[in-house]
């Protein structure tokens, strides 16, 4: 159970109406919604609250006549590609290896687009959902979805990071909106292996910060009886513009070797500016199974030097609840997973918003005095 007064689902896939979804045309009565989840957060000019929602849309029936079928958007259309089922992997429900590739080579089993939907200014109740504002794959290099937004603003200015998914590269691509509903796609930002971006609710030095999560195969150990555990970490780049981003040499927040709850981590909220520094949300991954158990963390990072943690807390700020998908058991897949994706300052608390289970999106109110504010 939760010590927050406020935690509870306010959107799920039965929300989603998919006859208005971008797949509709060519996939209609094809597909269903296997997650609405992991909504990036923001507050709007009229103080409601909108989270961007990821609608996981998955084919009803994947496989047929001996192949598995994956979605893919193709030249303004979405199209099926039909694999041999004896040529995959589909132990992960999420995705689908190819067997006998050099590379570890997967497919998805969903297409991923953003709905963008409304809430109350607690966060607790929808006010509308803009189906006519959504955004869907609209390039070659999104051929297999638009996931997970994270919604900064920074000097009046909304700013979008999304995870960029195709066989051309696994990158982050950059929206901007001057409203918080319209958005304009102004590219690829960081390139292949790059997920996670956020990018900091404010600047320092006149210049951009940003955390990223680089993935890959291979890191190199730290010496025997460091307090670091080698391993994918939450890294910092800077930019002049937003556009053009530049490494940070400092390490951001690593895995710790005292716990395997951060074997394998990532950035969750953009980091918002607080008296006593930034204050960053993100999730710890624990091997289990063939997912893992995610939980929320948070770190305060100094105001004038990100790299330097000023304090932070070993024990998880969130954990997957059972008793919030109990009424959608039916329609679970994983399980022991809370992916925190957005925060929005809300006077003596913040609104955190989350995904549950990759099924549906979860909203905490945290009070300031958690973090020592």
């Amino acid at each position: 159970m939760t010590m927050f007064k406020v935690d509870r689902l306010v959107f799920e896939p039965a929300d989603v109406d998919l006859a208005r979804s971008p797949l509709a045309q060519d996939l209609g009565g094809q597909t269903h919604v296997l997650g609405a989840f992991n909504p990036g957060l923001t507050r709007l000019p009229n103080g409601n609250l909108l989270i961007m929602v990821r609608v996981a849309e998955a084919l009803t029936e994947p496989r047929r006549h001996g192949h598995i079928h994956a979605i893919r958007w193709d030249n303004g259309s979405y199209v099926l590609d039909a694999y041999h089922a004896d040529t995959v992997d589909s132990t992960d429900p999420r995705k689908f290896t190819l067997i006998g590739e050099r590379w570890r080579v997967m497919a998805l089993t969903s297409l991923s687009w953003l709905l963008p939907v409304e809430l109350d200014p607690d966060g607790l109740s929808v006010v509308a959902v803009h189906y006519d504002r959504a955004i869907a794959p609209g390039s070659s290099s999104q051929c297999y979805g638009v996931e997970d937004a994270r919604i900064s603003r920074v000097d009046g200015r909304y700013l979008m990071t999304t995870c960029t998914v195709s066989p051309e590269r696994h990158a982050t691509t950059l929206y901007s909106s001057e409203n918080g509903l319209d958005w304009r796609c102004d590219g690829i930002v960081l390139d292949h292996q790059n997920k996670d971006m956020l990018i900091f609710e404010g600047t320092i030095e006149d210049r951009y910060w940003a955390q990223t999560r680089p993935l890959g195969d291979l890191y190199f150990a730290y010496p025997p009886g460091s307090e670091w555990r080698a391993g994918p970490s939450i890294n910092l780049a800077t930019s002049p513009d937003a556009l053009h981003w530049r490494p940070h040499e400092q390490p951001g927040i690593r895995p710790h070797a005292g716990t395997v709850a951060t074997a394998r981590m990532g950035g969750g909220t953009p980091p918002v500016l607080t008296e006593d520094g930034w204050l960053t949300l993100w999730h710890g991954v624990e091997p289990q199974g063939v997912v893992g158990i995610y939980r929320t963390y948070w770190s305060m990072l100094a105001h004038n030097d990100p790299a330097r943690v000023v304090r932070t807390d070993h024990a998880a700020l969130l954990e997957a609840r059972a008793d919030l998908t109990a009424p959608l058991a039916g329609q679970m897949y994983v399980s022991d997973v809370v992916f925190t994706t957005g925060i929005a300052d809300a006077g003596d608390h913040f609104v955190v918003a989350s995904g549950e289970a990759d099924l549906a999106c979860r909203i905490t109110h945290i009070p300031k005095a958690r973090f020592g504010l």
